[in-house]
């Protein structure tokens, strides 16, 4: 019996080594978004009598991934016995023991793996640099590009001779939690930039970069969000999917979640996630609801709800694949774009509040849920518009780049009984009407 079954187990093995290989692939890659990444760059502008000074660039390609508060938290490995002499822009978190080393100034950080954060913008301008100073957060690439990257300056020292220095090593990246993989760093072409307006092209001594994708798989992160359905047709609401983020506990005296009557004292401090209870368990509910039909454009309420008492969400962002966006579209009460695709029938569109009106997303209270909200109209397309089997609903969604918990489709608001076997086009529409003119005419006369 092990001699026959044996070789099933052994494929059996890989089969699954395979799926578990191809699924954290696949998690790292998204299809709606696929160059996007956070690229990390280490240019060489100056040497010095025992190292050099850097400028160390970290830029934001993701399409609507944000790095938010708390802010982003770089790493490296030293390859020898580097020390950094000193910094602008950033700084280290810990100094460590520099008694080994023997310099006039103590260094700003011996620590063979240090760690980099961004610095606040109230910093003193003497330790800022340009484009640095955002305390850690980067803008989404689409939303606001001159916001997406940061920078610091770092002096290097203690190269006992190797003039030209050591890529650093393991890269690791926070932003703020984890998620992020790094590649190796390597060396690349040196960055060039233009001066004296444009006409001559100056270069750094060397570059080295290293690209950094992000991972749900990897950050270990249940559902952060779930959407909910409903129609101007049917009164029948489709809520979020039960226990989309996690199921509510049974028990009423723990506090996973705040139950209606109780107060946030009555909770455990420090938490940074009290939510509502709910079926879904969500902090964040985004509701879809088809709310008019007319000849030539229909309208849809778009509404994002914070069911999270403890937290604010800044610079929010929401994603929708929907086939209704490549037609023309009017946002009332949110900023929007069309994103790029390639291999997706369905358009893509990106949404994000407007400042110093909607951008923040407030936490709930006690009387009330945070929330923001738009209208958006949407143009017909007579060859594919059309408000049967669940055409009107998106896709997909995303809020600040995670994938929100969508329902089955057979739960969707349905047209009525009759309804749909309705499928009369805009010339056929005025054909009956102008029958029905004439014969009422012709009664008339």
């Amino acid at each position: 019996m092990e001699l026959i079954f044996s070789p099933i187990w052994a494929f059996a093995l890989k089969l699954t080594l395979l799926l578990v290989v191809m699924s954290s692939l696949s998690d790292c890659y998204d299809p709606l978004d696929p160059n996007g990444n956070i690229t990390v760059t280490f240019d060489t502008h100056k040497w010095t009598d025992d190292g050099y000074m850097a400028r160390v660039t970290i830029q934001n390609y993701y399409q609507y991934r944000h790095v938010e508060k708390q802010g982003w938290k770089l790493g490296w490995t030293w390859a020898e016995d580097e020390v950094i002499l000193s910094m602008s822009g950033a700084f280290a978190t810990e100094q460590g023991n520099c008694s080994s080393f023997k310099f006039q100034t103590p260094p700003h950080s011996c620590l063979k793996n240090p760690v980099i954060v961004d610095l606040e913008p109230t910093a003193a301008p003497e330790i800022m640099t340009e484009d640095c100073c955002h305390g850690g957060i980067l803008s989404a690439w689409a939303i606001i590009p001159s916001n997406s990257f940061s920078s610091f300056e770092i002096m290097v020292g203690n190269l006992k001779g190797n003039t030209y220095g050591n890529k650093p090593l393991n890269l690791t990246l926070m932003a703020p939690g984890p998620g992020y993989t790094c590649s190796p760093i390597e060396d690349t072409d040196p960055t060039v930039s233009l001066v004296i307006g444009g006409r001559r092209q100056i270069q750094v001594f060397r570059t080295w970069k290293s690209t950094c994708t992000y991972s749900t798989f990897l950050s270990n992160k249940v559902p952060v969000c779930c959407v909910s359905l409903s129609t101007f047709y049917n009164p029948t609401i489709t809520t979020c999917p039960q226990c989309s983020c996690g199921c509510r506990a049974a028990n009423p005296s723990t506090d996973s979640c705040i139950r209606e009557g109780s107060s946030l004292s009555q909770l455990s401090s420090g938490k940074l996630d009290i939510v509502r209870c709910t079926d879904h368990m969500c902090p964040i509910r985004v509701h879809w609801h088809v709310k008019n039909n007319y000849m030539f454009h229909w309208r849809v309420k778009l509404t994002i709800s914070n069911y999270n008492h403890a937290k604010n969400y800044s610079d929010w962002n929401i994603l929708v694949q929907h086939p209704g966006f490549s037609q023309n579209t009017t946002t009332y009460s949110f900023n929007s774009t069309a994103l790029p695709t390639v291999g997706f029938a369905d358009e893509i569109a990106l949404f994000w509040g407007v400042a110093f009106y909607n951008n923040e997303l407030l936490h709930a209270d006690d009387k009330k849920l945070g929330s923001v909200t738009t209208e958006i109209l949407l143009g017909k397309d007579s060859n594919s518009f059309t408000l049967h089997d669940g055409w009107a609903f998106p896709r997909r969604i995303y809020f600040n780049g995670e994938n929100c918990e969508m329902p089955l489709p057979d739960t969707y608001p349905m047209l009525p009984n009759g309804s749909s076997t309705q499928k009369l086009t805009h010339p056929q529409f005025f054909l009956l009407l102008l029958c029905l003119t004439v014969k009422v005419l012709a009664i008339w006369l």
